[in-house]
């Protein structure tokens, strides 16, 4: 799951492979059904039946095998997601689909250094992110004074907050909230700081992007908000001066989602599910987000083994460079034409769905729980609506989850498209209630492997991951034959922010583009 929200669009280099895909349009007459519901309830339970954890789990070592193989991990641009990308390609053309590649150029980011420690008066290291696309200190980093910037509801965010023009050469301590990350170190930049720290509003760790490499004025990491007020509460006492070293690098380079669709089925009605293949460049990436793109997969082959022309074409797409910025995503959604758009019918993603200590998140297509952004585009509610009627069927407790903008379905949401789908949560922290729903330990992250190098085959919950793959080989079955339900009237909900058979609890995510 991407940390943080660019939302420039990449600049796309569609290869020839990828052009079918975006452009099919004729409808798949001669395979339609007289009783569609019926088709797909007979779908539905042989897809669900037949995916499983167990199974998927093969992608999920041949993941790992390839991060082994390649420097440890499978980020954007580099050999580890080349080669993860042609093993899907690989397996979906042997089974019948048209598959093929879309390229695009993007900024490929890997961090160098991201070190803080207090030098006096108390020695002490502390844990810090780099931002993405942050500027870089000189190798062996920088030591200078600590300077907090006053807290108010817009913190570090406008000149004034800087006016005590004590901040020249030192290392900004800012806290989170009030505008973006790059607002917040190019106000402290102006104050003439060497660097800015930013430390967070809620429980977890920090990850953030400053948008993009223009943006970029001082070298900028983030905190833990327990690590940020400790800070502070030193600086009360009097002078603390700090180590800090941030070092990224950047480099232009291409990589290529990947993009497959059934044969048949009507194209004016494409059903399109998605996630992103990609990991960061600390680690393989097994939870986030090999385990979505595994499960995708299985159930794709499932599909194609069923033998069944779907009655709606269903698209499945791999998305390259989420952990940039959704990048991948934005570049395919950008290329799309206004009636391409009005195409697909919905986009489910899934990403992250087999966390160790993780909840079942859904997200709220209807904005009932009250929280974040609004509802999502006309029909979003209804997917939640079927995903959540689905897991009550199984009596398997479900969370609702604002669309926060983290992952793939951004994209979509912004062009008009009906969203939905689940996870398991990132690096937001277990409640004791939701430890009480799901088990789990209270108090530690969904993941505690979020964006390390132990995200690894050690890192996976197979009751998640088996759920979730039902919820896809579910939706796969269903609306490649029935798209009814997307024109149901989904009832008001209580106004009360409680999600539905979950204890009223939400995910805690560190939304990064975000001060």
């Amino acid at each position: 799951m991407h940390a943080h929200r660019r939302r420039a669009v990449a600049v796309v280099a569609a290869t020839a492979l990828a052009a079918p895909l975006l452009l099919a349009a004729s409808p798949d007459h001669g395979h339609g059904s007289q009783d569609p519901a019926k088709d797909a309830a007979k779908l539905s339970r042989q897809l669900v039946k037949n995916s499983s954890a167990k199974d998927a789990y093969r992608h999920l070592e041949r993941f790992q095998a390839i991060a082994d193989s390649a420097d440890g991990h499978r980020a954007a641009g580099s050999p580890g997601h080349d080669a993860s990308a042609a093993y899907v390609h690989r397996l979906l053309r042997k089974a019948g689909y048209r598959v093929g590649y879309q390229a695009f150029d993007f900024l490929y980011t890997e961090t160098l250094a991201e070190k803080l420690a207090v030098v006096s008066p108390t020695p002490r290291d502390i844990s810090i992110r780099a931002m993405t696309y942050t500027a870089s200190t000189a190798e062996g980093g920088i030591t200078a004074a600590l300077a907090a910037v006053p807290v108010d509801d817009t913190t570090g965010c406008e000149a004034a907050d800087y006016a005590s023009a004590a901040f020249t050469g030192k290392i900004a301590l800012i806290k989170r909230g009030g505008c973006s990350f790059a607002e917040k170190q190019a106000a402290a930049a102006d104050a003439g700081a060497a660097g800015a720290v930013v430390y967070n509003n809620t429980e977890g760790v920090l990850s953030g992007t400053l948008g993009d490499a223009e943006a970029g004025r001082i070298p900028t990491g983030g905190l833990t908000q327990d690590e940020g007020e400790k800070l502070v509460a030193d600086l009360a006492q009097g002078e603390v001066t700090v180590s800090f070293e941030i070092r990224e690098f950047q480099e232009e380079r291409t990589t290529r989602n990947v993009v497959a669709e059934t044969p048949g089925g009507d194209a004016s009605k494409t059903v399109m599910l998605g996630a992103h293949l990609d990991s960061v460049t600390d680690g393989p990436g097994i939870n986030d987000n090999a385990s979505g793109s595994a499960g995708l997969l299985e159930v794709a082959l499932e599909l194609a083994e069923s033998h069944r022309t779907p009655v709606n074409k269903v698209r499945f797409a791999w998305w390259s460079a989420e952990e940039n910025g959704l990048l991948g995503s934005e570049a395919y959604v950008a290329k799309l034409s206004e009636a391409q758009r009005g195409k697909i019918a919905l986009y489910l993603n899934f990403d992250m769905i087999a966390s160790p200590n993780g909840a079942q998140f859904v997200f709220d297509g209807d904005d009932s729980d009250g929280t974040g952004a609004g509802p999502g585009p006309e029909g979003s509610a209804q997917l939640e609506r079927d995903i959540n009627a689905f897991l009550d069927s199984r009596d398997e407790p479900h969370t609702g989850t604002d669309f926060t903008g983290r992952s793939d379905y951004g994209p979509f949401i912004e062009a008009g498209i009906p969203a939905g789908g689940t996870d398991t949560g990132a690096e937001g922290i277990k409640t004791a209630e939701q430890a009480e729903t799901y088990g789990g330990e209270a108090g530690l992250a969904y993941d505690p492997c979020y964006h390390a190098a132990c995200d690894d085959l050690d890192n996976v919950d197979m009751k998640h991951f088996d759920t979730n793959i039902d919820v896809i080989a579910h939706a796969v079955g269903t609306y490649a034959h029935d798209l009814s339900s997307l024109s149901r009237p989904v009832p008001a909900a209580p106004a009360s922010g409680e999600a539905r058979n979950s204890g009223g609890l939400r995910e805690g995510h560190a939304h990064g583009v975000t001060g």
